[in-house]
């Protein structure tokens, strides 16, 4: 690579995500990124992709991994490639991976990417965008013992479908149809595709900043899960001292709502976030101490999506201290996926 140029990146799908969050993001920063190959099975879909920001493209995974200018790759695949293909990127000598959420859809399958980036040295970050939303990294550098002291930790998520964010965002290409409606009879097997979808879908974005509430997560026990109409989930539970709550829905209303909270005996941390497809800056948090009043962080202007992009630019020229350690990403994976089964045990368990 010369010295000065932007990072090429090639992109493993091209699907709205891709289209509406990473390009414009980009964009955003032409000097220290720029998209060079977009691949995806569909080929008039990744030509159409490709052609808005004068990429190649390809259907096939191997000619992006054999390309000389794609230095860091994006998996925007089904969550079901991400491993295999995370790992073949690795294996192929690229700088570094930007892996949509989930990276992994078992704890096999993250102690594979995590011994492939050991063996390769390749850093891999997972797009969870709110881990490196500038307010939750100021707050954390300056709440202190805080985590400690947590009791309660609550994620509240309500947001229209995503296809309406999408057009707000761009024209759309290739997007896939997003009729749904409720099935008339809710079986087990329905139910876990449903929380497994949820949970890993729109959960997982906080699941790892609760985490962080949590050192007792291991014993997390579920108490109550209801899937709700049209689309959505509300999860009730503890981890040893601390209570959680979970509720996040998605339909046809114009509002968005995202909101974490933790609450202390003595301080409650109030963080509103910025809707994924919403290019508007970070969140605000706020830190209410009984004695001292209130501190606010943010807003900053440039959101979670924005900084993972630069923290994997960092990283890939070998300055890795703004990224997880391959370790708290597989715990980040094992707490989510334990949300999801215990979840899906509990609604089932309340069958009729």
């Amino acid at each position: 690579m010369s010295a000065g140029r932007p990072l090429g990146v090639g992109f493993l799908g091209a699907g709205p995500v891709v289209q509406t969050i990473h390009l414009p993001t980009l964009a955003r920063m032409p000097d220290l990124l720029v998209p060079v190959s977009v691949m995806d099975v569909n080929a008039d879909l990744s030509e159409a992709v490709a052609g808005r920001v004068g990429a190649s493209h390809t259907t096939s995974l191997e000619t992006i991994l054999a390309d000389p200018s794609v230095d860091v790759v994006a998996v925007c695949s089904p969550q079901q490639f991400h491993a295999a293909q995370v790992v073949a990127a690795m294996r192929a000598g690229k700088r570094a991976i930007l892996c949509e959420k989930p990276f992994a859809t078992s704890a096999d399958e993250a102690s594979q990417i995590a011994k492939a980036s050991a063996d390769t040295g390749v850093p891999v970050i997972v797009g969870t965008m709110h881990v490196f939303d500038p307010a939750w990294i100021a707050v954390r550098r300056a709440w202190g013992d805080f985590p400690a002291k947590v009791r309660s930790v609550r994620s509240s998520i309500v947001l229209p479908m995503n296809d309406r964010f999408e057009d707000w965002s761009t024209e759309v290409v290739g997007r896939p149809a997003m009729d749904f409606e409720m099935p008339g009879e809710m079986t087990p097997e329905l139910i876990r595709q449903m929380f497994d979808g949820l949970i890993l879908g729109l959960a997982v974005h906080d699941l790892p900043l609760i985490r962080t509430f949590l050192p007792d997560y291991a014993e997390l026990e579920v108490l109550s899960a209801r899937q709700l109409a049209p689309f959505g989930y509300m999860v009730g539970g503890r981890a040893g001292d601390c209570a959680i709550q979970l509720v996040g829905t998605m339909h046809g209303h114009g509002e968005p709502y995202w909101e974490l909270e933790a609450v202390a005996e003595d301080e409650v941390l109030s963080i509103r976030f910025t809707p994924s497809f919403v290019h508007a800056g970070s969140a605000v948090a706020t830190i209410i101490n009984r004695d001292s009043g209130a501190r606010q962080f943010g807003p900053y202007d440039h959101n979670g999506y924005e900084s993972e992009w630069r923290a994997l630019h960092t990283a890939a020229l070998g300055d890795r201290r703004d990224i997880p350690d391959p370790s708290a990403l597989i715990a980040d994976l094992a707490f989510v996926l334990d949300v999801a089964a215990k979840a899906t045990a509990s609604a089932i368990g309340d069958l009729p």
